[in-house]
């Protein structure tokens, strides 16, 4: 069970410790700065945080100590962009990171194997634990990619990147406008995987097209890889065979929207959510912060609100600020408000760590050792 927690705001990184009985803020890093990804490595303990310095330009960190100090790594770069042809369409996305988005590490047999998702919609590669950096050129020359669009973001955004643990040559990448991807050669090939996915803000005629869908979050089940959910911009769906195919949740109290998802490690039937009200409100139902719960597939759902502030409460939580540690009991998110909860019972209570941090962008268990 983990005790540790990172923490990535708009203002800083923080790591959270469990003492006796509650939970704290501990170390704390880049006071100040835009941590717009960061990542624990349960393979060597190591804590990495992508910073964005506006006009500056982005920046990556490494802790070989749990935070407590930092040493600047290598940074996903787009190569020069080619001059476009007469004739040819231009490409309608600059070829430089505004933004690090997500950061995931590769599998137990690839070690010093780290992805990085970037805006505008490039997937980066470091086989040196993020000294440097390689383009994915396979996913990134792909002609759909021309297709993306941004959806919360102005351009298109790489958020979800899921390694298959029976097989740490397949992957799954999602895209915020541009569907699901899987490659089953450590990326060399990629093919879509967003059939079933419905998007109601296109045209009817192009709102089951897989390639310009908004996928706010995908998640796999650890010890049921096949099983996936989606918190997706027009609602819930989920997986069984292994994003072949995706079902729509119809259903889910108080509504199918938000942007996060966690999926228990080893119970796929169980996944949680952070709902709100959609597209220009973004508030949550009544202004009540709840967390719905399902234990069955998304056949039905419980509402989890005790300990969450119920009365003019509009916090958002973003897709990367919730999380469940490896056992499935603890949970934590944290929200645009600065709020930080936490779950020592699958979401059927909560606590407040704090009401006081910068707008959260990531939570994430450190790993227990």
């Amino acid at each position: 069970m983990s005790d540790r927690i990172v923490v990535a705001t708009r203002k800083g990184l923080f790591v959270v410790e469990r003492g006796a009985g509650t939970w704290a803020i501990g170390a704390t890093a880049f006071l100040g700065d835009n941590v717009s990804a960061s990542l624990s490595d349960p393979r060597d303990g190591a804590l990495y945080a992508a910073l964005d310095h506006d006009h500056f330009g982005g920046k990556m960190h490494r802790s070989e100590d749990g935070g407590a100090t930092w040493a600047e790594i290598g940074f996903p770069t787009y190569p020069e962009q080619p001059e476009c042809a007469e004739g040819d369409e231009k490409d309608p996305h600059p070829w430089k990171v505004t933004n690090a988005f997500c950061m995931a590490a590769g599998a137990a047999d690839q070690p010093g194997l780290i992805w990085c998702g970037t805006i505008p919609g490039g997937l980066f590669k470091s086989t040196d634990r993020g000294d440097s950096w390689e383009l994915v050129r396979s996913l990134w020359e792909h002609p759909d990619r021309r297709q993306w669009f941004g959806g919360g973001t102005e351009l298109p955004a790489i958020h979800s990147i899921a390694i298959d643990p029976r097989d740490s040559a397949r992957m799954l990448v999602s895209v915020s406008c541009g569907g699901v991807w899987e490659s089953c050669d450590t990326g060399a090939t990629w093919n879509v995987r967003a059939t079933g996915m419905r998007a109601d803000y296109m045209p009817p005629d192009r709102a089951y097209d897989p390639v310009i869908q908004d996928p706010h979050c995908v998640v796999m089940c650890a010890s049921a890889p096949d099983a996936l959910w989606c918190q997706h911009h027009n609602g819930i769906f989920r997986s069984t065979d292994g994003a072949q195919s995706w079902v729509e949740i119809p259903e889910a109290n108080p509504s199918v929207f938000g942007f996060a998802v966690a999926v228990h490690p080893h119970d796929p039937e169980t996944a949680w959510f952070v709902p709100a009200i959609k597209d220009e409100k973004r508030i949550p139902v009544d202004g009540k912060v709840v967390v719905g719960r399902t234990r069955d597939g998304g056949q039905s759902f419980e509402i989890l609100r005790a300990g969450l502030p119920q009365e003019h409460a509009y916090d958002i939580t973003f897709r990367h600020a919730l999380d469940v540690d490896s056992t499935g009991t603890r949970l934590a998110f944290g929200s645009t408000t600065g709020s930080l909860y936490v779950s020592e019972d699958q979401g059927d209570s909560w606590m407040t760590v704090s009401e006081h941090l910068p707008p959260v962008y990531s939570v994430h268990f450190v790993p227990a050792s």
